[in-house]
């Protein structure tokens, strides 16, 4: 997959390596045990998925790995290759959104978290 990804995949790294995508950086095909995630971002533990026609015949396991990784602390977004195609700004759109949201989340529990350790 790492050397023969799928269009859109590759597409949607081209906007997200490099910290091109609102100075976030994330990693691809990052391992995550026992899994392998499409797209990670460290700093937010936010992970990127692209789901391929294959995907249709496999959404009881899609669901049970987003809640594995999701117990594991993750946060997980799903989108369909043809969405990352079709509607490839709005994806992005998306993506970054998240990024913002838990950046301002970790910032606002970030002070709460050290007063906590003061006391």
């Amino acid at each position: 997959m790492r050397h023969h990804p799928a269009k859109a995949e590759a597409k949607l790294w081209s906007a997200l390596r490099a910290r091109k995508l609102g100075g976030f950086k994330f990693r691809r095909q990052s391992p995550m045990a026992p899994y392998i995630v499409d797209f990670y971002c460290h700093q937010l533990g936010l992970i990127v998925e692209l789901d391929g026609d294959s995907h249709a015949e496999t959404r009881q396991y899609d669901a049970r790995r987003t809640q594995r990784l999701m117990r594991g602390g993750s946060h997980v977004l799903r989108f369909l290759n043809t969405d990352a195609r079709l509607h490839f700004d709005a994806v992005r759109t998306e993506i970054l959104r998240e990024c913002e949201r838990l950046l301002t989340f970790q910032i606002t529990l970030t002070p709460a978290l050290s007063q906590r350790e003061r006391e």
